[in-house]
């Protein structure tokens, strides 16, 4: 897709071929994502400035909006209108049906959140499958068709039964978003921290590891300690600084400088 896609051109890629989604927190990572190819990103609010739209290049971004740091309806959305006005190209929203309803009628592309809320899991028995009873699994649905009416544009889908997620994302509207479930959703999300091995905490069953930072950000930190030493030790020997790294002066101009001390007094 030539240039950065709007909801519409992500809509019209419902069903023809999943996207990537990452999760970002850096302008180094959603610049590698986006040389990468990455379709979206997902950036929350306090880390989303300009500086991180640039470096999304044409990376559809979804910027998150943190529930319990943003309270009411209208704290959401002004700060919906300031992630838009930012470059952003949707945002995230797990608030009340009345928030999302808001943000949605004002025109604003919502993707909200169903199956394990990571917010809200107490109410579906803490950091575990969703969906696994008929009953639960209807829940979900019921779920995704009061996001369809109010207006939502698409629905991350966390910790669900693949086959589940493959029945609601065939017959739902919504872009659904997979996190751990399943091969159909529209588009597969993982965390950037995962894909390159710096989990901090537990990492997600449905995490793969592509690359071992963790084991690089250790061999980086060793240098950085050795550097630390080197330097305290070269000034306690006298031999830094050297020569190279003084400012000189012309000896008749010191002795100018000299007597003028003398003469201040």
């Amino acid at each position: 897709m030539a240039g950065r896609p709007t909801v519409a051109d992500i809509r019209a890629l419902k069903g023809v071929r999943q996207l990537t989604m990452l999760y970002v927190e850096t302008p180094d990572e959603a610049a590698a994502a986006a040389a990468a190819g990455i379709d979206m990103l997902s950036i929350v609010d306090p880390l989303w400035t300009p500086e991180m739209r640039a470096a999304a290049g044409n990376c559809f971004v979804q910027v998150g909006l943190l529930y319990r740091e943003l309270v009411t309806t209208e704290d959401y959305l002004r700060a919906a209108h300031r992630a838009m006005k930012i470059g952003g190209d949707c945002v995230y929203c797990a608030s009340s049906f009345a928030t999302i309803g808001t943000l949605a009628a004002d025109g604003i592309p919502v993707v909200s959140h169903v199956g394990l809320i990571p917010s809200k899991a107490t109410w579906t028995g803490g950091f575990r499958a969703v969906g696994k009873t008929a009953a639960s699994a209807l829940a979900i649905w019921d779920h995704v068709r009061q996001l369809e009416e109010l207006g939502c544009f698409g629905a991350e889908i966390e910790v669900v039964p693949d086959r589940v997620a493959a029945e609601i994302t065939r017959r739902t509207s919504l872009v659904m978003l997979g996190m751990g479930a399943g091969p159909h959703a529209d588009a597969q999300y993982l965390f950037a921290e995962d894909v390159l091995g710096h989990t901090r905490g537990h990492r997600p069953r449905h995490a793969k590891v592509y690359a071992d930072f963790a084991a690089e950000h250790a061999r980086l930190q060793a240098l950085r300690q050795s550097a630390f030493e080197a330097f305290r030790r070269d000034v306690d020997e006298g031999s830094y600084p050297a020569a190279q790294h003084i400012v000189g002066i012309e000896e008749d101009e010191f002795s100018a400088f000299l007597a003028g001390l003398d003469d201040a007094g």
